[in-house]
């Protein structure tokens, strides 16, 4: 028979401590629902009373169908009784089922941050779980700094798990707060304390100060622990926690796990990590992490040619997962590395069907290559390789031509007063217009001109939900010649983004290409009439 693993994710706590991270109530909002809708046993809301935003949240009217919901606090002060501490009154007093509470259990930081002895520190525990479990269904107690007491003191540090553990507490949760154990030492300590405490009773809270949570996480798991605390992406102070997005899929789909052990997470729901995973980098404006396990770009990207043959006749030999399950997508790289099987993979995923002993494969291949010679890469360009391939297939639509573009920019000679203005001349349907644009920077006012050409056009309204959401340039040489690369990533209502590439020696002529490609693959996609 299976045991079962409990998911406890902190992101809206643990996860908010991060750097430059700041949650909205709306966001919390938004990130509960869909980790209830993914199935996660626990979510920890944050820290009701440390401030507005966690207290607003939890005065929120939230209907969890599959998670509880938990707030977080720390342990009563010395010199007060539990029933007058106001920390312990705001777990008490909002409607969260469960309570998380904070506790020392390093001597060492018993004596430095709390001032007080080691017998003041069990009082504060047991009366404090004790407050807590009259009136919540779950208690859990979050052994701080666990590990490095373990190794100071460990008799004191099992002590603390088991006075909270006799006063009421569900969870006992091992944290490496500092993040610096290593899995062998988080094996090792967690076997030991499995003799004392059982496994059902333990958790793992681990950071990734030397990038081992996830390993941390698994090797406690090996140990004895039952449940399982992180965040989404690994979010979290410093360099963040245990990654709950890479920890999820390796429970349910590897073997060692699988096995043995079962989540209230459904293996049908996993299909919305990615998904999830890039809600949160949205939210956060961030770029999503290409290289991220499971739910990354490149996660399954394939780029050599031997192994885009490979990956074509079993999938098995550069993949070990079926990207799906996770939500995510094979994706085959066009590069000068690549071959013929890297082209027919990667038009197959764009629907162009073509023979495999077609003489044009070749053609397209050799454009490629001189194209790439010449300073363009289509490693993630796809709508540009489209367009190539449509171009050397005859099949690229004539949307428009142009005729020609001019960019402008003007300083009134005060600090942060430039202003670019640009103008696009295309002809459409044998008319030119004209487009006029004013932004912030070159590129923004060329944007706006090429947008603006449309608007009377048949086209308008196919590109009224065209965005720009990120802009790279690469200079490939040095020099004041020097060749640039310009990366530009689209999207539209759909949320599904695309990326085109320009080349210039001519900054803004290479960003206008990009411009260009993103325009026409919009069209193409939305099989505009010529």
């Amino acid at each position: 028979m299976k045991e079962k693993l409990f998911i406890f994710d902190t992101t809206l706590r643990d996860g908010a401590q991060t750097y430059g991270v700041d949650f909205n109530v709306d966001e919390k909002k938004l990130l509960a629902n869909k980790l209830d809708e993914l199935g996660v046993d626990y979510i920890e809301g944050g820290w009701p009373g440390a401030n507005s935003t966690d207290t607003k949240f939890f005065n929120e009217d939230l209907s969890f169908k599959n998670s509880i919901f938990t707030a977080f606090g720390m342990t009563k002060k010395s010199g007060r009784s539990a029933d007058n501490d106001p920390g312990l009154a705001s777990m008490i007093n909002i409607n969260a089922p469960a309570a998380c509470v904070v506790g020392k259990s390093w001597d060492f930081h018993v004596d430095l941050a709390l001032g007080i002895t080691n017998e003041e520190n069990l009082e504060n525990i047991a009366d404090s779980i004790k407050f807590l479990a009259k009136t919540k269904k779950e208690v859990h107690f979050d052994a701080e700094h666990f590990f490095d007491g373990y190794k100071s003191n460990p008799n004191y540090a099992i002590q603390c798990l088991k006075t909270a553990h006799s006063n009421g507490a569900r969870w006992l949760v091992l944290c490496d707060t500092n993040g610096g154990t290593l899995p062998h030492e988080v094996e090792d300590i967690v076997l030991k304390v499995s003799k004392e405490i059982p496994g059902n009773h333990l958790g793992i809270h681990a950071h990734n100060d030397t990038g081992n949570a996830v390993a941390n996480t698994l090797a406690a798991v090996r140990a004895g622990v039952r449940q399982v605390q992180g965040t989404i992406n690994g979010l979290g102070e410093r360099c963040g926690n245990a990654n709950l997005i890479t920890l999820l899929p390796t429970f349910a789909l590897k073997n060692e796990f699988k096995n043995k052990y079962e989540m209230s997470i459904d293996e049908g729901k996993l299909n919305l990590l990615t998904e999830l995973s890039r809600l949160l980098d949205e939210i956060l404006n961030r770029v999503p992490n290409r290289t991220a396990p499971y739910v990354g770009s490149a996660a399954f990207a394939h780029k050599g040619g031997l192994h885009v043959s490979a990956v074509n006749k079993d999938p098995k030999t550069y993949e070990h997962i079926d990207p799906e399950l996770v939500g995510n997508h094979r994706q085959i790289i066009i590069s000068e590395q690549s071959g013929k099987s890297n082209i027919l993979s990667k038009l197959k995923s764009a629907g162009i069907e073509i023979d495999q002993d077609d003489k044009t494969i070749q053609k397209i291949l050799d454009r490629v290559k001189e194209r790439e010679f010449n300073g363009y890469s289509y490693d993630g360009a796809d709508a540009s390789f489209e367009i190539l391939v449509n171009k050397v297939l005859g099949k690229m639509p004539n949307y428009f031509d142009v005729v020609s573009f001019n960019v402008n920019v003007q300083n009134s000679g005060e600090e942060g007063q430039t202003m670019s203005e640009a103008s696009v001349k295309l002809k459409i349907d044998d008319e030119e217009v004209t487009g006029t644009g004013i932004g912030v920077g070159p590129v923004n006012a060329l944007d706006n001109a090429l947008r603006n050409n449309f608007k009377s056009s048949r086209y308008a309204e196919l590109i009224r939900d065209l965005s720009l959401i990120d802009y790279k340039v690469r200079i490939l040489n040095t020099g004041t010649d020097a060749i640039t690369r310009v990366s530009i990533e689209s999207s539209d209502e759909k949320k599904k983004s695309w990326y085109t590439v320009g080349v210039s020696e001519n900054i803004i002529e290479a960003s206008f290409k990009a411009l260009i490609d993103s325009v026409e693959f919009k069209l193409m996609r939305e099989k505009a009439n010529v």
